[in-house]
């Protein structure tokens, strides 16, 4: 069993380029396209209805694992299957054993946006980025994701708008928590769910690839067993942001639905949808994406894996292809 659900995990944003052209600053915000208050609707009553299903999974019985941490790690034995955050957007409920550490990381991903209003795209480039994830306890564990180096290229009709960043991207500081599920997610009809906040911390402001500020939300994480090879992951969250003048801070409202299938127990590939609103994009549209991947377990505790993501609405990225690497210590 491979759960398909994070963000991975890669930092990519479910959402616009960090670049934008300085006269996009100030302009009026429409309103929300139907196509993504359907996928909203859609993630959120999914969610609310796993929830009211989470009796079907109370009888499963979990090995005790509570005497487990940091410093007392896991028996090899009785550690759960190696499953990731990545590569699709959804994140998971399920947490690293306590004691071992999981690293993440984007090897390369691209990003092509549409055009804005005065028909400049951004070409994005990120290497590197890493989420080291370490389980604290048997339900809990911290994360660290970093970017060590990204390119932002902007051009557009006029060669005086055309612009190169490059640098560092911030740091994000999380942690997970897993309510429940954890070590029962493995009959049809279990269920998990969990907690999993975070912020977001700048280390170069104005470079065009960290944060320019200190921005946090909180992410619930959900999961059903539909069958043996077939699982549904589903998040709702809210994100605080900057707002694009400088002044203040936003929330904006995540959701997602992920189906994964297991081909087999090192092939699995996933078809999902995201959905972000509530952005202050002068395109006056909320951000929908349609993605589809695989990872394969290529040996134990080591995978490699491919996502493609491709925005339906104004605001959304065009394409966003990624290829990554995760492993288990």
């Amino acid at each position: 069993m491979r759960v398909w659900s994070q963000v991975d995990v890669r930092v990519r944003r479910l959402g616009r380029s960090n670049v934008k052209s300085p006269r996009d600053s100030g302009r009026a915000i429409e309103g929300p396209e139907r196509p993504a208050r359907a996928a909203v609707r859609f993630a959120f009553l999914s969610l609310a209805t796993g929830l009211a299903l989470t009796a079907v999974s109370a009888g499963a019985a979990e090995t005790d694992k509570s005497q487990y941490t940091l410093f007392n790690p896991t028996p090899p034995a009785l550690m759960r299957e190696f499953s990731t955050d990545r590569p699709d957007i959804t994140e998971s409920p399920f947490t690293v054993d306590a004691g071992h550490v999981q690293f993440e990381s984007t090897l390369l991903g691209y990003t092509r946006s549409r055009p804005n209003a005065n028909s400049v795209v951004t070409d994005s480039y990120e290497m590197g980025t890493t989420n080291m994830r370490t389980g604290l306890t048997n339900n809990a564990e911290v994360n660290f994701i970093w970017q060590p180096y990204g390119v932002v290229n902007t051009h557009g009709p006029d060669p005086f708008d055309a612009t190169h960043r490059a640098g560092v991207g911030g740091l994000e500081v999380r942690g997970k928590i897993n309510l429940w599920g954890n070590d029962s997610f493995e009959k049809p009809g279990a269920t998990a769910f969990g907690l999993l906040p975070y912020i977001s911390l700048p280390t170069d402001r104005g470079n065009g690839i960290s944060p320019d500020a200190v921005e946090g939300g909180l992410i619930l994480p959900f999961a059903i067993k539909l069958t043996e090879k077939l699982d549904l992951g589903l998040n709702a969250g809210v994100d605080i942001k900057r707002n694009d003048d400088g002044t203040g801070y936003h929330a904006e409202y995540l959701s997602t639905a992920s189906f994964g299938y297991d081909w087999t127990d090192q092939f699995s590939t996933y078809y999902e949808i995201a959905a972000r609103f509530n952005v202050q994009d002068p395109r006056g549209s909320d951000v929908v994406i349609l993605a589809t991947g695989f990872s394969y377990q290529f040996i134990k505790n080591w995978q490699v894996d491919f996502a493609m993501n491709f925005g339906v609405t104004p605001a959304s990225d065009r394409i966003n292809p990624i290829i990554g690497l995760s492993s288990r210590f």
